[in-house]
């Protein structure tokens, strides 16, 4: 066997084994070759790569302007104007208060403002009355211009010299009691106040529709005056037997004041209507 510069080699009739050891040797001598030169290779691409990516950062960073820009950061178009108070605007309120709601009395309280029709059904509407579970049965009504034709003793003078323009009159009776209530209209409402506080005498009981005559000829009755805006009212009440009425006839008393009480509502109410509509035109 001789050895060349490549490596061992045998000619012919060369029997010899072939050294394994040494061709292992060789073997590993190259793979550590090969795997150096591939971390160097990797090591040059890094490196590379690195520059590149300097070379870009550098390009994009010269002094605060983009690269191929020669303009200055004070040439850039400003940021558009924000507004620095984002909320939504609070709510207004006028500083005029508003006017008062109308006072109904105002509109009962003199003929200018009290237009609403007088009519006999509207202060007495209906065929009985009931007033706290307690029920009277209407009976005869009047109305007339000529007011001392409906009263008894001083009292037509009294509505005649105060301007009484009208009276109207309604019976109402309950178990062996009537009732006489008389509603006196003026002009104004200091006119109607002295009427009631002058009151002498009394309103004429008016009998019919089932009520017989009572409170004549002397009989003794319980009589009331009162007045609230332009409007007197008045009351005569009493047995429709006859019998004198004295302080403890409790129930004569009661009668009489319901009616008084339902006549004094009656008038207010009609301020009320007057108001309201004068509030709400549109209703």
């Amino acid at each position: 066997m001789s050895f060349g510069q490549g490596g061992p080699s045998w000619g012919p009739g060369d029997q010899q084994t072939p050294d394994w050891s040494a061709l292992a040797d060789e073997s590993a001598a190259r793979g550590r070759r090969k795997k150096w030169l591939m971390i160097g290779g990797g090591v040059l691409a890094t490196a590379a790569v690195g520059a590149i990516v300097a070379t870009a950062v550098i390009s994009t960073n010269n002094n605060g302007k983009p690269a191929g820009s020669d303009k200055n950061a004070s040439d850039l178009p400003a940021p558009a104007d924000l507004p620095s108070d984002t909320s939504e605007p609070a709510p207004s309120f006028s500083s005029v208060a508003p006017p008062p709601p109308p006072d109904p009395k105002d509109y009962i309280s003199d003929a200018k403002k009290d237009k609403a029709p007088i009519t006999v059904d509207g202060f007495f509407p209906g065929k009985k009355l009931t007033m706290g579970g307690r029920v009277h049965i209407k009976g005869a009504t009047n109305r007339t211009t000529n007011c001392a034709a409906g009263t008894q003793g001083a009292l037509g003078a009294v509505l005649t010299n105060n301007g009484c323009q009208q009276l109207i009159r309604a019976t109402y009776r309950k178990e062996g009691i009537a009732v006489t209530v008389g509603v006196a209209v003026f002009k104004t409402e200091a006119r109607a106040k002295k009427a009631a506080q002058q009151a002498s005498g009394g309103v004429a009981s008016l009998n019919g529709e089932g009520v017989p005559t009572f409170c004549r000829a002397g009989t003794v009755c319980r009589r009331t005056a009162n007045s609230y805006g332009r409007y007197a009212y008045f009351t005569v009440s009493g047995f429709t037997d006859g019998t004198r009425v004295t302080t403890s006839h409790k129930k004569v008393y009661a009668v009489g004041d319901d009616l008084t009480e339902f006549t004094f509502r009656q008038i207010r109410h009609r301020g009320e209507v007057q108001a309201s509509q004068a509030a709400n035109p549109a209703t």
